[in-house]
C-alpha cells in the first residue's frame, strides 16, 4: 500500500493568509489523514495571531514551524504587497534550512501567493509544487494575466478608457484594478508580477471557491493557454472558512445579547482586522446605523485621523472610553437597546452563525464574504483595500448577494442617508432587489454545503488534489 504524503504549507504573515492556510492543513490532516507540516512567518505584531499560532499548535492536528525572522531593517518599501514579497524572498533561505533539518522532508509543497519563491526549495527536495489561493477565481485571473496585460498595454491600468480583457472572464473595470496593479511605476506592480508568473510556474493551484459559484472563470483558468504557453490545472476546492471558536469568555456577553434577538434581525458591521475608516466616515456609519432602526453588532476600531488631522489613541484600550472618544456624542445612549458596539475584535465566525444575524456590513475581503456566504446572510459591501474592489463587484453586480453605495468609500464621503438605505435593503425591504438579494443569500449557502459534501464539487476536486500527491 502507498504510504501517505507529507505535505508542508508555507504561510505568509497576516490573519488573512494564516486562518485559511492552517484551516486548508486541518482538512488535509483530518479528512485525508495526512502528515501535514505548516511553516509560518509569523508578523510579531499581532496578539491575536499568537493567540492563532499558539491554538493550532496546541491541537495537535499537525506540526507547525515558527520560522525566525529574516533581517528587514535594510528594507524602506513601505506597500504592504511590495514589504510582504521582500519578506518571503528573505525567508526562502530560512525555510531550505528548516526542511534541511527534517529527517523526512515532504514530498509536496503548498505555497500561498506570497510564498511561491519558495518554490525553489522544492525543486531542491524533488517535492510537487502547489499554490493556495486564498481568495477567488477571479482574482487568481488578475494574478495570472497580468504578465499579459504588462506586455500588451500602454499607460495606467486605471487610466484605460475600456475595462481590461481576461479571455473567457468578466472584464476588469479600471476603477477595480487590484491595489499593487493601480501605479506600474511602483515596486509592488513589479513585485506582483513575479508572483503571478511564480504562480503559472507551479504544479497545479488550488483556489477558495467552489464550481457552482465560478463555472464561467474556473473554466477559464483552466484553459491550458490562457497565457499562450502551459498553465497549471486550477482545483476549486472551497468554500474554506474558519470554524467558530468558543462563545465563552470574553464575548461571552455579546453572544448573550445576541441570543435575545429576534431571528435575522441584527446586522454585523465590521470592515476586517485591516480596516480602518476616517473619522468623518466613522460619524456618518453610526448615524446611518441609527437612521436604519435595525439592530446591529458593530466592531468598532480607531479611526484613521481626526477631522483636525490628529491622530486618535485608544487611551487605557477600555472598551467604553475608547468607544466614546470617536463615536458621536449620544450615540452609544440612542442605541442602547438596539445596538451592541465591540472594541477592536470578535469572532466573527461565530457571531456570523448567531440565528439573530441576518446581515453583513463587510469591507469585503474574500475570507469574510465566504464567512457571509456560507452562513447565508446578505451583504452591504464596503471594500478599502487589495482586491476587495474586485471582490465588492462580484458579490454585488455578478453574484446578487450584496448592495454597494454608488460611489467608492476610498473615493468620497458615502452619506448616513444611503448607508441607511443600504442596511434596509438587505435586512427588511419589501421591494423585489431586496428580497432578491435576501434569496440569493440563501442559494448560495446551499450551493456551497453542496460542494463540500460527500459527491459536491469541491469534495471531488479536494480528492483528485489529494490523489496526486501520491496517496
Amino acid at each position: 500500500m502507498e504510504s501517505a504524503a507529507h505535505v508542508a504549507l508555507i504561510s505568509s504573515p497576516g490573519m488573512g493568509h494564516l486562518f485559511p492556510a492552517l484551516e486548508l492543513a486541518t482538512r488535509l490532516s483530518t479528512h485525508h489523514r495526512l502528515t501535514v507540516t505548516v511553516f509560518i512567518v509569523p508578523s510579531h505584531s499581532s496578539s491575536a495571531e499568537n493567540k492563532v499560532i499558539a491554538t493550532a499548535q496546541a491541537a495537535g492536528l499537525f506540526t507547525v514551524v515558527e520560522l525566525p525572522p529574516a533581517d528587514m531593517s535594510d528594507v524602506t518599501e513601505s506597500s504592504i504587497v511590495g514589504r510582504l514579497a521582500i519578506t518571503m524572498r528573505r525567508h526562502v533561505p530560512i525555510f531550505r534550512s528548516a526542511v534541511s533539518a527534517m529527517t523526512s522532508p515532504p514530498s509536496v509543497l503548498i505555497a500561498d501567493i506570497f510564498a511561491v519563491e519558495s518554490f525553489a526549495v522544492a525543486d531542491e527536495f524533488d517535492m510537487a509544487k502547489y499554490t493556495f489561493v486564498a481568495s477567488n477565481a477571479w482574482f487568481l485571473a488578475v494574478m495570472v494575466y497580468a504578465q499579459v496585460w504588462d506586455r500588451e498595454i500602454v499607460g495606467q491600468y486605471v487610466d484605460q478608457k475600456e475595462p481590461l480583457q481576461i479571455p473567457g472572464c468578466e472584464p476588469v473595470r479600471p476603477c477595480d484594478v487590484i491595489d499593487p496593479l493601480l501605479d506600474r511605476t511602483e515596486l509592488q506592480y513589479s513585485e506582483i508580477l513575479k508572483l503571478g508568473m511564480g504562480i503559472a510556474s507551479s504544479d497545479g493551484v488550488l483556489v477558495n471557491t467552489w464550481d457552482e459559484l465560478q463555472h464561467r472563470t474556473l473554466a477559464s483558468l483552466n484553459d491550458r493557454y490562457l497565457l499562450g504557453k502551459i498553465s497549471p490545472p486550477v482545483y476549486s476546492i472551497g468554500p474554506i472558512v474558519r470554524q467558530p471558536g468558543s462563545k465563552k469568555g470574553g464575548s461571552s456577553e455579546l453572544f448573550n445579547w445576541l441570543s435575545k434577538q429576534p431571528s435575522e434581525s441584527v446586522i454585523y458591521v465590521s470592515f476586517g482586522s485591516g480596516g480602518t475608516l476616517s473619522f468623518e466616515q466613522m460619524t456618518e456609519v453610526a448615524h446611518g446605523l441609527e437612521m436604519s432602526k435595525q439592530r446591529f453588532v458593530w466592531v468598532v476600531r480607531a479611526p484613521k485621523v481626526r477631522s483636525d488631522g490628529a491622530y486618535f489613541t485608544t487611551g487605557d484600550g477600555s472598551e467604553e472610553q475608547s468607544s466614546a472618544k470617536f463615536l458621536p456624542e449620544g450615540f452609544l445612549e440612542r442605541t442602547s437597546e438596539v445596538g451592541f458596539v465591540v472594541s477592536m475584535w470578535a469572532d466573527q465566525t461565530a457571531v456570523l452563525g448567531s440565528p439573530a444575524v441576518g446581515g453583513f456590513f463587510t469591507h469585503s475581503g474574500w475570507n469574510s464574504a465566504l464567512e457571509g456566504i456560507t452562513n447565508g446572510v446578505p451583504m452591504v459591501v464596503w471594500p478599502l483595500y487589495a482586491e476587495q474592489r474586485l471582490n465588492a463587484t462580484m458579490l454585488a453586480e455578478e453574484i446578487g448577494v450584496a448592495v454597494r453605495s454608488k460611489e467608492l468609500p476610498t473615493k468620497a464621503l458615502i452619506e448616513r442617508e444611503e448607508i441607511a438605505a443600504m442596511v434596509r435593503k438587505i435586512m427588511v425591504e419589501e421591494d423585489d432587489e431586496g428580497k432578491a438579494i435576501r434569496a440569493k443569500a440563501k442559494e448560495l449557502q446551499r450551493s456551497a454545503e453542496k460542494a463540500l459534501a460527500e459527491g459536491g464539487s469541491s469534495y471531488h476536486n479536494f480528492a483528485r488534489v489529494v490523489k496526486l500527491f501520491g496517496c
